[in-house]
């Protein structure tokens, strides 16, 4: 599958931050996995092609978005989401280097400062913040990407991979004034976590989290757009999600 394309329409480069859905897509512990049932596949008794197929998937897996409510009982729902919101200007934070070497490293207030220290300018307002674990180049591996193989409920305290600190998503929605975020890991909150609390707090501020994304390693820090189409589900708490970084020539 390719991943990068020249687009002739918009004269930008398009990267493609999505995981494929199918029978190794990670999905949460405890959540249903992706199943694709074929309803008919092959030539019909009038002569063409046809191909039909069924699909059962829980909202949060695989590249997916999580809809403020989510985590809030006031929050927007999928299809409440401002479009503005998904789609606009981006930013890149990378903090591999660091995240490779600890599976439960949390991406601190440092990590953002430093980012703006080294690119000389504050997070814009109206941002899409993607953060680079570096930890999509494990998936579908669940031992390493997820910390386990297993499922169940008692799997959940054998997650092992990074996210964002509470402390970190608190300054986000204090000092900056961002429309959404991004990570490379199975949850915006580390493994480990038991609360949830940086969902609890950008989820609160109707700030929606995707989750699961690939390719961050193929954009700049800055100057490039994101189009991020989630599955319009009416109520939905989240989705499954297309999308794409779109990068000057």
């Amino acid at each position: 599958m390719k991943t990068v394309t020249k687009s002739d329409f918009t004269h930008k480069t398009i990267v493609d931050l999505s995981h494929d859905f199918s029978r190794e897509t990670v999905y949460w512990v405890t959540a249903k996995e992706f199943e694709k049932d074929t309803v008919f596949m092959g030539p019909t008794d009038k002569g063409y092609f046809y191909s039909a197929f069924n699909i059962s998937t829980a909202e949060h897996g695989g590249t997916h978005i999580d809809a403020p409510i989510h985590f809030s009982k006031s929050g927007q729902s999928v299809e409440e989401l401002p479009l503005e919101h998904l789609i606009g200007p981006a930013i890149k934070i990378d903090v591999s280097s660091k995240a490779l070497q600890n599976p439960d490293y949390l991406i601190s207030i440092e990590d953002l400062t430093d980012w703006e220290t080294k690119e000389g300018k504050y997070i814009p307002d109206g941002s899409i913040v993607l953060l680079q674990t570096g930890f999509s180049k494990y998936y579908p591996n669940k031992l390493q990407y997820l910390g386990t193989e297993e499922r169940g409920e008692a799997a959940v305290a054998k997650l092992h991979f990074p996210g964002l600190s509470p402390e970190a998503a608190e300054w986000l929605v204090t000092n900056r004034n961002i429309h959404a975020i991004g990570i490379d890991t199975p949850s915006i909150d580390y493994g480990q976590s038991q609360y949830f609390k940086s969902h609890v707090i950008l989820l609160s501020k109707n700030i929606p989290a995707f989750e699961n994304l690939t390719n961050l390693n193929l954009l700049p820090s800055q100057g490039f757009e994101i189009i991020a189409l989630p599955m319009k589900i009416k109520g939905g708490s989240g989705a499954p999600l297309r999308i794409v970084a779109l990068l000057n020539p």
